[in-house]
């Protein structure tokens, strides 16, 4: 691995994965995406949707990917389907966790938003069933696509560009 990689790894949880996974598979510097569900530790310790992905921190930075997470779901409001849904942001050290408090605190207080998004130790991935896997990728011209995923992928292309890869639709 050349020495100008930095490989990070983070999870992400909020919102439906197929979308999840195809906003962090469109952006430069997010080397693997992985669909699936997330637990964490009690009371997070049941199984919730997510994507764990592999990122270099020096083509993008964790405060991006934060707020690319926090806008592309119901990072703010508390709804009846936050079990399968459990907005989060997944860790695997205490130095992490440190950083994406504090990320998550100051956009917070820039956005004038309370992000009801946690920031959760990782316990466990799942990978969802083959059928699933790149869902959007396999399937651009579906339903779902069309009206949850592709308009999702144009706000990121318009609000953090230098950062997308190409979207087409």
């Amino acid at each position: 691995m050349p020495d100008n990689v930095d490989l990070k790894q983070l999870g992400f949880g909020g919102g439906c994965h197929w979308c999840t996974e195809a906003l962090f598979d469109h952006l430069k510097g997010v080397t693997n995406v992985r669909q699936g569900w997330i637990k964490s530790i009690a009371p997070n310790d049941t199984f919730s949707e997510a994507v764990w992905i592999n990122y270099d921190s020096k083509l993008i930075s964790t405060e991006t990917l934060v707020k690319i997470h926090l806008l592309t779901h119901a990072s703010a409001s508390d709804h009846r389907m936050r079990d399968k849904y459990r907005s989060a942001i997944y860790f695997l050290d205490e130095r992490e966790q440190e950083s994406l408090i504090s990320i998550l605190n100051r956009l917070r207080e820039e956005d004038g938003v309370n992000y009801l998004t946690q920031v959760l130790p990782f316990v466990e991935f799942e990978l969802n069933n083959q059928e699933f896997l790149d869902y959007f990728k396999t399937r651009p011209e579906a339903p779902f696509c069309q009206t949850h995923i592709h308009p999702k992928l144009r706000m990121l292309m318009q609000r953090f560009g230098k950062h997308m890869q190409d979207v087409r639709g």
